[in-house]
């Protein structure tokens, strides 16, 4: 805990909102930017302060939200309270929803913040609570000056530059509206100080609901101070309200974290068309070729090499691998392999170090062993692959029998042929080959050669005769009169 810091620290996250400007069937808090929800930016936010309490304020959707809220904890492995506000009669009523389900004779400090405002950090509330603690304040709010201020509550000071109240646009007077100085909704509140001005609060305003804001009012007119922290950096506070805002502040988390991993020691060849998750694990010296998304759970090692026009979610990518023009999901690529271009990795794959997977090749719940490879128009479903192999052109594990789903089994050091249908379950054995077109419908014993089919026959005249008409049989004619001709020639 910090230092200072009047204890225990407890944060209130509000959550409730119906988000109506989202025009979604999702609750607002549950739209995502990074690869993490609205309200698991603000919880890991809020967590990042190590607070003994942490509770969420939930309303509109509150079952997803709460489900959502679950797992979150369980990922943080911390305690997250949920709390409920029935209807939603403002923010003080919120926060009063909050302190309901914290302990009845809560001391210390309360840090009250929001669930739609992505980009606020740990950090800054961190900041927020050493400055309430150390100026010793009732409360503390913290505040940003923007150029456009439409739509947030004013802070309006006094001749000496103290904070005289906040006042929400729709009370402002075109004077206050003028104000550059904006309320941010996050404040550290001393908690004693915070449960008696909710008890005070009231309904007589333009919104006709209970104003959290109204609680510095009250705490200033009882004598008790009231601070500020006024963060350089607007973005920090801006909150989504719909769909365009969510795309903005979107863009402006990614470039953030693009940035942060350059100075890490990643090469972004072009930013704009980058976009990084924010639980994405790079090392240094990967290089991150245009038209690149790396989604959640990513990590991929050092000197690997990823792109163009590539997304992964959920990958491993080891150390010197190159990954072209590829849709991966659930899939780890060994160190120094090779991926693309234009392949799809389905959850599951399994490549070795030193493999391949070439142009147009689809694989899913398979394992690939070192140095093996797949070049080529193939699709590589529920199999294992040995160490060493080559897998021809065109070929197919024909693992679905319209029921079940069976497995192939190819050994080391093979070498199939292409336009190779492996009907599963089927093993082919270490050091085996294949011929190109085999159906394989049996076991391939180690070191065989494995064929299928007769000799080949050709049955002169058929199309003329079965086809008549066609393109093809007017082609073959011309054809079998030239060869004619040529023959009559010869014979002169």
């Amino acid at each position: 805990m910090l230092e200072g810091v009047p204890t225990p620290v407890s944060t209130i996250v509000l959550a409730a909102g119906e988000g109506t400007r989202m025009r979604s069937a999702t609750p607002k808090v549950l739209h995502r930017v990074a690869g993490r929800s609205l309200v698991e930016h603000a919880v890991r936010a809020a967590a990042g302060t190590d607070p003994d309490h942490l509770a969420v304020v939930v309303g509109h959707g509150r079952v997803a939200v709460a489900e959502h809220l679950d797992s979150l904890a369980t990922a943080l492995d911390r305690k997250v309270t949920v709390a409920v506000q029935e209807e939603q009669n403002g923010t003080g009523h919120a926060v009063g929803c909050g302190l309901a389900e914290l302990p009845v004779d809560l001391t210390g400090t309360v840090v009250v913040t929001y669930g739609d405002v992505p980009l606020l950090d740990a950090q800054t509330l961190r900041a927020l609570l050493l400055e309430h603690g150390e100026r010793g304040n009732a409360v503390t709010v913290l505040t940003a000056v923007v150029t456009d201020p439409t739509g947030y509550g004013r802070i309006v000071r006094d001749a000496d530059g103290a904070v005289a109240r906040i006042v929400e646009q729709k009370d402002a007077s075109p004077v206050e509206q003028a104000i550059t100085e904006i309320n941010s909704g996050v404040y550290a509140f001393d908690a004693v100080v915070l449960r008696d001005g909710l008890s005070r609060l009231s309904t007589d305003n333009a919104q006709g609901e209970l104003y959290l804001t109204d609680v510095l009012r009250i705490a200033r007119d009882d004598g008790r101070p009231v601070g500020t922290l006024v963060t350089g950096d607007a973005w920090l506070v801006e909150g989504v309200n719909d769909r365009v805002q969510l795309s903005r502040i979107g863009a402006e988390l990614n470039r953030r974290i693009v940035e942060r991993w350059q100075r890490e020691g990643v090469t972004v060849v072009d930013p704009a068309t980058t976009w990084i998750d924010a639980d994405v694990t790079l090392e240094r010296d990967v290089l991150i070729e245009p038209g690149v998304q790396l989604k959640a759970g990513t990590t991929v090692g050092a000197g690997a090499v990823v792109g163009p026009d590539t997304t992964l979610s959920g990958c491993v990518i080891g150390a010197d691998a190159f990954v072209v023009r590829t849709h991966g999901s659930g899939a780890e690529i060994g160190a120094g392999a090779s991926v693309g271009p234009f392949a799809f990795l389905r959850p599951g794959t399994r490549l070795g170090d030193k493999g391949k997977v070439g142009t147009f090749v689809e694989i899913k719940n398979s394992t690939i062993g070192t140095g093996s490879k797949v070049p080529h128009l193939s699709y590589i479903g529920d199999a294992t692959i040995g160490e060493h192999s080559n897998i021809g052109a065109a070929s197919v594990t024909v693992n679905y029998d319209g029921v079940h789903k069976h497995p192939t089994v190819i050994g080391s050091y093979a070498r199939t042929g292409a336009d190779n249908m492996f009907v599963a379950p089927v093993t082919v054995g270490d050091g085996a080959y294949t011929g190109a077109g085999t159906v394989v419908r049996r076991d391939v014993p180690p070191g065989a050669l494995a064929v299928s089919g007769g000799p080949q026959r050709n049955l002169a005249g058929w199309v003329t005769t079965r086809r008549p008409g066609t393109g093809s049989a007017e082609a073959a004619q011309r054809a079998q009169a030239s060869e004619q001709a040529d023959q009559t020639e010869e014979g002169r």
